[in-house]
């Protein structure tokens, strides 16, 4: 009876603190001058990530490397198609060219080094299909070069934005720290009892580690970032909105996953390419949609395809078992 109590509370936890967490950031933001955009690239994106980064720690301790690259592979699925579709329904998403041509394509770069890595034995029969600690380190150091770019936006952004009237320069503010902190602790702990709560009851149902792994903890994951998200888009953050699911993203492919590949290496399942060849098709979806469409946005017809898309490969994965 407690598991499910802590389900219900830890719901409640990821919805308020979705929404302490996107008030603290905006503010933060424009007290510095900073865009909406680097904020949700960076503390917003790290916040709604702990969950898989905790999820992951613990999998790879225990050797459980179905659940753990399940985790990571699911989570980013949902996060473009569930949670970019979701938040595109509440309204449409612009998105800033300089997402368009960098950090979209960065996470889907990501996405086809984490596929390469984890095919090595296509090129050595003698290597088993997965991703050992050196390759753990190599994709560690990719994650040092997106925060490089980051901070390189960061530094432009108050170049640009420092001198505006948004900037007050009075600094933070207790009241942001107390926000974004407390914002942070209510999704972790949310998100933890959230996928404890799933697991227990997924266990009873007799369902598979790598199954549980690509859907209820996936999703559970990553309820962080659908709330988020849709409460940005709900307030027009539509930079954090945008930023939270790219900056999630990469968080997870090579922060997350690198981590625990560093931690004790991580052995893919054929399976997995498929899993992998999603988040690349959805990751091109994405950018189609920017791309043909009047003008850099997200619409909420294009939303709902995503949504369709989504379902679809649930549908498939319970077909897959």
């Amino acid at each position: 009876m407690l598991i499910y109590i802590l389900f219900v509370v830890g719901l409640f936890l990821v919805i308020k603190g979705a929404d302490w967490l996107v008030e603290g950031a905006g503010s933060l933001a424009r007290e510095y001058g900073v865009s909406d955009l680097v904020v949700g690239l960076t503390i917003v994106s790290f916040g709604t990530s702990l969950p898989e980064l905790i999820v992951n720690l613990l999998a790879s301790f225990q050797g459980s490397s179905e659940l753990a690259i399940g985790n990571v592979l699911g989570s980013n699925i949902a996060n473009i198609l569930l949670i970019l579709g979701a938040a595109a329904l509440v309204g449409n998403l612009p998105v800033k060219r300089p997402t368009v041509l960098s950090e979209i394509p960065f996470s889907l770069a990501a996405a086809l080094l984490i596929g390469f890595l984890a095919n090595t034995t296509l090129f050595d029969p003698g290597a088993g299909m997965g991703i050992d600690r050196p390759e753990g380190v190599i994709i560690l150091f990719f994650f040092l070069l997106f925060l490089v770019y980051i901070l390189d936006l960061a530094k432009q952004d108050r170049s640009i934005l420092g001198k505006s009237p948004e900037a007050t320069g009075k600094g933070v503010t207790s009241k942001q720290i107390i926000q974004i902190g407390a914002g942070t602790i209510g999704l972790f702990i949310g998100g933890k009892w959230v996928v404890d709560g799933a697991i227990s009851m997924a266990t009873a149902m007799g369902m598979s580690e790598a199954f549980i792994g690509l859907t209820i903890v996936a999703i559970g994951t990553s309820l962080p970032e659908l709330v988020t998200s849709v409460v940005a888009s709900y307030k027009g953050n539509t930079d954090i909105a945008v930023g939270n699911v790219v900056g999630s993203n990469i968080f997870n492919l090579l922060w997350v996953l690198g981590l625990s590949a560093t931690i004790r290496p991580l052995d893919f399942q054929v399976p997995s390419n498929v899993d992998i060849l999603m988040i690349i098709l959805a990751s091109s979806l994405v950018l189609v949609a920017l791309v043909v469409g009047k003008g850099l946005k997200i619409k909420r017809i294009e939303g709902a395809f995503f949504l369709l898309v989504y379902f679809s490969y649930l549908a498939y994965l319970v077909m897959r078992g």
